[in-house]
């Protein structure tokens, strides 16, 4: 009986402390946050909410967007405010840049994934990687480099695919592209080849799985209250966490070792090294405080850039042709006008050889349609700063210091506000003036690739991928969807996963 006594003291002394913490949280949630003040913007919800609605969390805000464009959730310590509304969006990714940064909130999210590098950083760091980053993206050596890797990489996806047309099977489009690209990546920005597209690494799969569960996991960190506290007793999803990382350091952390080596034997490297790596570990000479863990960080921020993004694109932009399939038709008769038929006897290197910088630029038509994709499937569909000091938005709303400001690339391009009555509709030819040529909208209003100061240094990298990746693989098939019944979704996470992958039958249109 004694027992049983301490043992119901225990449990009744644990509920009281859950319930009093439960209606502290709640106090904290609610007060001092001027939830009736039309100064502020209107309140739809807490942080907690989103819980009821992580799996279709964008098509949520969405919703609410049609109706509040911009609007609030509370949070125990700020207010959390999203936006369609492209005024507040240049005013803050531009005109009062210096006074939005990721913030503390953020960046005890992300930093065990993203660690010190441009994505999860401000000031000194960010200004430093984005110097050097950008320098190494103007450079011709990157550029000419990184079309003979796409080059290479998208012949491999067609003999790929080829052998899924003659058998008539189903393939995942998705997880193809994102061996592909990685394969891509890891050569341009290591100077490796995993082959994962070709199935020879192991350990370049593990890369790939422990990546993306890592994407999803961290994500999944700002609708769960009690994070930190799984964090610090190492159980449930952030033990899976921990050791995801753990696989992705060492991954990575292997590879900048085994270059270094290959750099000290090499006395005669200069600057004309191609791959990204071997470029920042020259820089890392003049630069104490690059050691290994730092420039794992950056190259790590690289990966997700070049990785997912592209991929993930290319996987909608998939979708959309099969849903679509005149522009599936347009995109192909592109292809045939600039670069021509197959040639008898010619190989497919043969061909991928014809896609120039001169060929790339000529392609609007299919520029357009990737755009069309960014605009409804944006990579990134959910980012957003903290306001370092109280501010006022364009739209005549109210934020304090320390609150959240998320901007909604999926939602804004669903919104007939920005996009006009067809913003539902998959329609490239929005993107083409009446002289035939693409023409592109002001970043704060498609803003995929980010805007002001901070905007993406590798857009023209990922169209320049896309475009080449799109190019071979359209000219020599034909895609249909395996199961048109099927509803495709999205994986919530940072970047614009489907959920399950794309499942195609790829029907050849010329012989290889």
């Amino acid at each position: 009986m004694f027992i049983l006594h301490i043992i119901f003291t225990f449990l009744a002394t644990t509920l009281l402390l859950v319930l009093i913490t439960f209606l502290a949280l709640i106090l904290k949630i609610f007060i001092g946050k001027s939830i009736k003040d039309p100064k502020y913007p209107p309140v739809v919800g807490t942080v907690f909410g989103q819980l009821f609605y992580f799996n279709k969390l964008h098509d949520y805000f969405t919703d609410i967007a049609l109706k509040h464009p911009t609007f609030r959730l509370l949070a125990p310590d700020q207010s959390e405010l999203y936006t369609t509304d492209v005024r507040n969006i240049e005013h803050i990714l531009r005109t009062n840049f210096e006074n939005y940064s990721k913030g503390e909130y953020n960046k005890d999210i992300v930093t065990d994934l993203f660690g010190n590098g441009i994505f999860a950083v401000d000031g000194v760091k960010w200004k430093q990687q984005r110097k050097l980053a950008s320098f190494e993206f103007s450079t011709r050596v990157l550029r000419d480099f990184s079309c003979i890797v796409f080059r290479k990489n998208a012949a491999n996806l067609v003999r790929v695919v080829s052998e899924f047309a003659k058998a008539n099977k189903v393939f995942d489009v998705q997880n193809l592209l994102m061996q592909c690209t990685l394969d891509s990546i890891f050569k341009v920005g290591f100077g490796v080849d995993l082959n994962c597209l070709e199935g020879c690494s192991k350990e370049g799969g593990a890369f790939i799985k422990a990546f993306d569960d890592s994407n999803a996991l961290i994500y999944w960190r700002y609708v769960d209250p009690f994070w930190k506290l799984k964090r610090f007793l190492n159980i449930g999803c952030e033990a899976n966490l921990r050791k995801n990382i753990k696989l992705i350091n060492n991954f990575v952390l292997n590879l900048i070792s085994k270059k270094r080596e290959q750099l000290e034997m090499n006395q005669h490297y200069n600057e004309e090294k191609e791959d990204i790596l071997s470029r920042f570990l020259i820089e890392s000479k003049k630069d104490p405080r690059m050691n290994d863990e730092y420039l794992m960080d950056i190259i790590l921020n690289f990966l997700i850039a070049g990785k997912d993004t592209s991929a993930n694109t290319l996987s909608w932009f998939f979708y959309m042709l099969c849903k679509n399939p005149l522009v599936q038709e347009k995109v192909v008769e592109e292809i045939q006008k600039i670069i021509g038929n197959q040639e008898n006897g010619s190989t497919i290197e043969d061909f991928v050889d014809k896609i120039t910088d001169e060929v790339l630029e000529k392609m609007y038509y299919l520029h357009a349609a990737l755009s069309e994709t960014l605009r409804l499937y944006p990579a990134v569909p959910l980012d957003g700063r903290v306001a370092d000091m109280d501010d006022n938005l364009p739209d005549g709303f109210k934020l304090k210091k320390g609150d959240g400001v998320y901007y909604m690339s999926y939602a804004m391009g669903r919104m007939d506000y920005i996009w006009g009555d067809d913003a539902d509709d998959f329609k490239p030819e929005r993107w083409i003036n009446d002289n035939g040529v693409f023409q592109p909208e002001s970043p704060f209003k498609f803003v995929a690739f980010h805007a002001g100061p901070r905007i993406c240094l590798g857009k023209d990298f990922a169209y320049r991928q896309m475009k080449i990746i799109s190019i071979a693989v359209l000219r020599f098939f034909m895609f249909k969807l395996a199961d048109e019944s099927r509803k495709v979704t999205y994986r919530t996470m940072f970047t614009l996963h489907i959920d399950e992958g794309l499942h195609l039958f790829a029907v050849p249109r010329t012989s290889l």
